[in-house]
């Protein structure tokens, strides 16, 4: 039996809609937020995204060092995202990676159909569009390409693209970097809590067993973009989410009561702290509500790449050494797998109100 797949995203914006389907149109009490992307990326007043210079987080010299960590300290604080500046990825190995995955979604749509994900049968990498499978039958303005990217031994090379043939090479060596830069990550961040450098690193599985899986967004063009979203509001389940786009605005923060709309630095990677920090930390640092919007005008790509703990191996819970009796544990214990499922069973809940 083939199973029906619902229309990708690129074909219902190529067909020349004028209106989107009823399952594309967002509640109610959401549209009065949804405003025209590129007005709100040109709004200088107001809380922005910050840009943190991570050219001395591992200075010789201790006070460079220090301030270096303090700003990322106060960003994940604050914010708990950030647009990353210096982040030691060459340039030109961030752009074959978009080049890759942009020439990847530029072939035809029956072409990419052959990668395609299996969600009922438990096969989630590949090509795919969001199921409806929340409670309010939702569905999101985008297509995407997920797959695990790192560690190399649990990679499944079958599923990636084998057009553009750069894709392979340049995803490869810019999995490997960003490997090293969310080390170097986790260690100013362990520091700052008072930890043990490698304190955090070895909470969320270390070398062997942390997970960096890349979920390419491919969001088409939108006729009624003010009644969609490309990703709906969450929070990342995630250690440290790393961002790359291609220059077309989308990424807004929920951040003191008001979507913040981040703007394009070149040449950055932004990145979101995740859930699991947020626990592991007791909440010190913050895993920041966001979404994605969509435009008329540009199709909009980004690249993220998630670093999760292994799914049943590790208990999350607030570290011991950040619990006191004036700052209680704010988390219980959950594996990986279970908290993301708590978050699932809690959104299927306020579906259903």
């Amino acid at each position: 039996m083939v199973s029906v797949v619902a229309p990708r995203v690129e074909s219902l914006s190529s067909s020349g809609i004028q209106s989107i389907p009823r399952e594309y149109v967002r509640p109610q009490e959401e549209l009065a937020s949804i405003g025209d992307v590129f007005e709100e990326e040109k709004k200088h007043e107001g809380p922005q995204v910050p840009t943190i210079d991570l050219k001395d987080i591992e200075s010789e010299d201790p006070l460079v060092r220090e301030r270096c960590h303090e700003e990322l300290r106060k960003a994940a604080t604050d914010w708990g995202v950030m647009h990353l500046v210096n982040h030691s990825i060459p340039d030109d190995l961030t752009e074959r990676v978009k080049k890759a995955g942009e020439e990847f979604f530029n072939l035809p749509v029956e072409e990419k159909e052959k990668y395609a994900n299996d969600q009922g049968s438990g096969k989630i990498q590949g090509y795919g569009s969001k199921l409806a499978n929340n409670a309010s039958g939702q569905l999101e303005w985008e297509d995407y390409f997920f797959h695990l990217v790192f560690p190399e031994d649990k990679r499944d090379m079958s599923i990636w693209p084998k057009t553009p043939s750069d894709y392979t090479v340049a995803t490869k060596e810019y999995a490997k970097l960003l490997r090293q830069l969310a080390t170097k990550i986790l260690s100013a961040l362990s520091i700052s809590l008072g930890l043990e450098e490698g304190r955090l690193e070895k909470e969320v599985g270390g070398l062997e067993e942390m997970l960096l899986q890349m979920k390419i967004n491919y969001y088409p063009k939108c006729p009624q973009p003010e009644l969609a979203l490309g990703v709906e509001a969450h929070t990342d389940v995630s250690a440290l989410t790393f961002i790359l786009h291609n220059m077309v605005p989308g990424l807004q923060l929920f951040y003191e009561g008001k979507w913040v709309t981040a703007k394009c630095v070149p040449n950055s990677i932004i990145m979101h702290i995740g859930d699991t920090i947020e626990i592991l930390s007791n909440g010190k640092y913050k895993s920041i509500l966001h979404r994605g919007l969509v435009n008329k005008e540009k199709v909009r790509i980004s690249w993220a790449v998630f670093c999760e703990p292994p799914k049943e191996k590790i208990i999350l819970k607030p570290l011991p050494e950040l619990v006191t009796e004036a700052e209680p544990a704010l988390f219980p214990p959950r594996t990986f797998a279970q908290h993301i499922q708590h978050k699932l069973f809690r959104k299927s809940q306020d579906a259903s109100k």
